[in-house]
């Protein structure tokens, strides 16, 4: 009697059970291709991309798959595409701060590569900010913007918001020393760096804030302890093969040739590898006064030079 019983409930449910639009056959499989792509997102991203585009033309709906195929995007610095993505995103789900904050993030990395549309970053990154107040990401972007909006009040506030949610945050830390060295604030910028290699731990992260010590040191004329941070700087970047970091090897070789007594045989290893890394080859015109430099120092403290 019992099976009788399960029997029939089965039916009934089987009957009464709704049929599967091809909408939400579409719904499914999306989930299953995204389910697909997370599996390969790390060893193949391309494959992955592949896999939640397709899953995204089945169902644009799913904020959760233009979640996963922008932060694929984003590992892959595809700026304009993370911006696409993540368009729609904010619309379908406007109370998301990720969404809104990664898409301020890509449109002001688009606006660095191009030198316009800061812009168009300040809103979503507002949105972000208003969002969750708490999220320090925003803020400190949100600084960066106004910055080149000219609004260097707006972001020094925003600077400093983002240390005071996140006092780790050591980017926040140089930029915010930075702007205050180049709005005439020495005392100002001098304590922000102190505060912020007082929370460094030896990773990359601390480069910018322990050279800008450095360089805030050299206009004291304190040139020992200067050379002390310029140390830690290039400790912090190790290899210094990254965009910004051959400058390291100037900084600490420059440093040790006006050493008293000058440390001539470490003047003239950094100052020859920053000739190697960056007197040679594209990057020779940016650092056009730091290789000129470079070239006399070597001079001073012997050395074969001569890029």
């Amino acid at each position: 009697m019992r099976k009788s019983i399960s029997l029939v409930l089965s039916l009934l449910v089987v009957a009464t059970a709704a049929p599967l639009t091809s909408c939400s056959r579409n719904a499914i499989d999306a989930v299953n291709l995204s389910n697909e792509a997370d599996k390969v997102r790390d060893s193949n991203p391309e494959e992955a991309i592949s896999k939640y585009e397709q899953a995204k033309q089945l169902d644009p709906s799913n904020v959760r798959i233009l979640w996963k195929l922008a932060r694929v995007y984003q590992k892959k610095e595809n700026w304009d595409k993370v911006d696409e993505t993540l368009a729609p995103a904010t619309k379908l789900a406007p109370d998301h701060a990720d969404f809104f904050w990664l898409r301020g993030y890509a449109i002001e990395q688009q606006a660095e590569k191009k030198g316009t549309g800061w812009a168009d970053a300040k809103d979503p990154l507002e949105q972000a900010a208003k969002l969750d107040p708490n999220y320090a990401d925003p803020h400190f972007d949100l600084a960066n913007v106004l910055y080149h909006l000219d609004d260097e009040h707006g972001a020094l506030d925003e600077y400093t918001k983002a240390i005071q949610l996140k006092p780790d945050l050591l980017a926040a830390y140089g930029e915010l020393a930075d702007l205050y060295r180049r709005l005439g604030f020495f005392d100002q910028a001098m304590q922000v760096v102190k505060e912020g290699v007082s929370w460094d731990k030896g990773t990359k992260a601390g480069f910018n804030v322990h050279t800008l010590y450095g360089f805030l040191l050299e206009q004291q004329g304190n040139m020992t302890d200067a050379i002390t941070q310029y140390e830690m700087a290039k400790k912090s970047c190790g290899q210094c093969n990254e965009k910004g970091e051959n400058i390291a090897f100037f900084n600490l070789g420059s440093a040790y040739a006006r050493a008293n007594p000058p440390r001539k045989s470490e003047a003239s290893s950094n100052l020859l590898a920053f000739q190697k890394i960056t007197c040679r080859g594209g990057a020779a015109a940016r650092y056009a006064d730091e290789c000129t430099q470079a070239q006399e120092y070597i001079k001073i403290v012997g050395g074969n030079s001569g890029p």
